[in-house]
């Protein structure tokens, strides 16, 4: 079992290294398939946008199909679309690879959580689903710093190539010691799309992370300038602030498993509370230095702690589509993700700076708050259907 789960993390190592690696690299990208370095941003948009349309998709073709092949194949075509990136020619091709190599992330995420629960007894099933996404959360700490540090040295294409590695070495690992699950036999797209889309529970749970989760977002994507702008630090420092991000992730993450033992739902309203708090700290820490720092790393442990117990939630209430609640929750955070990065752009733009950000943030996580009140409201009006 121990086993097992740790091969389900290192592909959420692998995902979790591609994802972010990305940005480390671009001014590589830019240069090497001839762009500026703001168009070059769009790879980082296609994939994001791939991974919002693969989750329905592949969830709502394979919800029947046993649990291990899935979860070989959609990594098998993760290591393939990354080879792709790798020898992009061109701009045009980079941008439809990275779309492509988007479209197996939620889902893998979504397989992996019910295997990782199906394995334990139900009072550790939060614990292995937190240790999945604890990939996730190191590859930030770990993976992500070593591929930049590739990417700038050898060449952005080296770092598709050892994300592909990766990839395979997940099929590996998965085919050698994880079991082989059935899927469930009686589901179909339209039955599971029929009975996910038409809960109540899993729309509020689903923008609740959306937007609820975009609050971090808003704050971790302008770091590198909130840093040596705002804080008054030295640009040098800015890696610090990053890997802070990195250890709350992993740190959250780590206890959100334990949490969930006492209660996901509870867990999920308590924090979210805590990420609107933890907002108006980095707003008044912001213009003071290094006070900053635990700030910021209180933010990403808080974020993870709701992002796990968010999968979880979403699991429970998707009654018979099971597979599709699993995986949407990926993409809830991918679109809060764009939400919370596009909204604190606004605001800069406006002219209300950097440090607006963590007000944008708070904002977000007050109405996530307000989808989980909502949650319970309906939850009590209608209790055998919750």
């Amino acid at each position: 079992m121990t086993l097992a789960i740790l091969a389900l993390a290192i592909g959420g190592f692998a995902i979790g290294t591609t994802e972010f690696m990305t940005m480390g690299v671009l001014p590589q990208i830019a240069e090497g398939v001839d762009i500026s370095v703001p168009t070059a941003g769009h790879v980082i948009s296609a994939y994001a946008v791939g991974v919002v349309v693969g989750v329905p998709i592949l969830a709502f073709l394979g919800a029947h199909l046993p649990r291990r092949p899935m979860l070989l194949g959609l990594m098998g075509v993760y290591a393939v679309f990354n080879l792709l990136s790798a020898i992009a020619p061109n701009y045009e091709v980079l941008m439809a690879a990275r779309f492509l190599d988007g479209l197996p992330h939620g889902a893998y995420f979504g397989v992996a959580s019910l295997v990782a629960a199906g394995l334990v007894t139900a009072e550790r099933r939060g614990r292995a689903v937190a240790s999945v996404m604890l990939g996730l959360s190191v590859a930030n700490v770990v993976g992500v710093p070593a591929a930049t540090w590739l990417g700038q040295h050898v060449g952005w294409r080296a770092t598709y190539v050892v994300a592909a590695v990766l990839a395979l070495i997940t099929v590996a690992l998965v085919a050698a010691v994880v079991p082989n699950t059935p899927g469930n036999r009686e589901a179909t797209g339209r039955s599971e799309a029929r009975a996910f889309f038409t809960n109540t529970q899993v729309w509020l749970t689903m923008v609740a992370g959306a937007v609820g989760f975009g609050g971090l977002f808003a704050v971790y994507s302008y770091i590198g300038k909130i840093v040596p702008d705002v804080a008054g630090l030295a640009e040098s420092t800015v890696p610090v602030f990053v890997l802070a991000l990195g250890l709350g992730m992993v740190v959250g993450t780590a206890v959100a498993g334990e949490l969930a033992r006492w209660s996901v739902f509870r867990t999920l309203l308590l924090f979210s509370v805590a990420s609107v708090v933890i907002m108006g700290v980095v707003w008044l820490a912001a213009p003071h230095g290094w006070l900053l720092l635990p700030a910021v790393f209180l933010t990403t442990t808080i974020g993870s702690v709701v992002a796990v117990n968010l999968q979880i939630r979403l699991m429970d209430v998707a009654g018979d589509a099971v597979t599709l609640g699993a995986a949407m929750n990926h993409a809830a955070l991918n679109i809060a993700n764009a939400l919370g990065a596009w909204l604190g752009g606004v605001v800069i733009a406006w002219g209300y700076g950097y440090r607006s950000t963590a007000l944008v943030g708070g904002g977000l996580a007050v109405l996530g708050v307000v989808m989980l009140l909502w949650s319970a409201a309906v939850h009590r009006r209608t209790p055998a259907r919750a």
